[in-house]
């Protein structure tokens, strides 16, 4: 293991019984190994958030971007309804 700090946490008994559950069970040798591992799901977790937010951000950028013309609610009503309706017509045929 790389440079390591010791540290303290508070956890919830619930919590800590989860840990000491999976350790007995033999999912992880200590309590130190499962918290490394939560911390490491945690880490990745937050990675693929803001990965997330970042595409999003992007996609919006394109959208007021696009120099095509804005749909009016009506419109956008029309094109929402097709599309669900090619979406349940997609599901249908993979049902079968």
């Amino acid at each position: 293991m790389r440079n390591a700090e010791k540290v303290t946490i508070t956890l919830t008994a619930d919590m800590l019984r989860s840990v000491r559950d999976t350790v007995e069970a033999g999912e992880f040798a200590t309590t130190s190994e499962a918290m490394r591992d939560a911390v490491r799901v945690w880490q990745r977790q937050r990675l693929e958030d803001a990965e997330r937010l970042n595409a999003m951000r992007a996609r919006i950028r394109r959208s007021l971007d696009d120099p095509r013309p804005s749909l009016t609610a009506d419109e956008a009503e029309v094109e929402m309804d097709r599309f669900m309706k090619g979406q349940e017509k997609a599901s249908r045929n993979a049902a079968r």
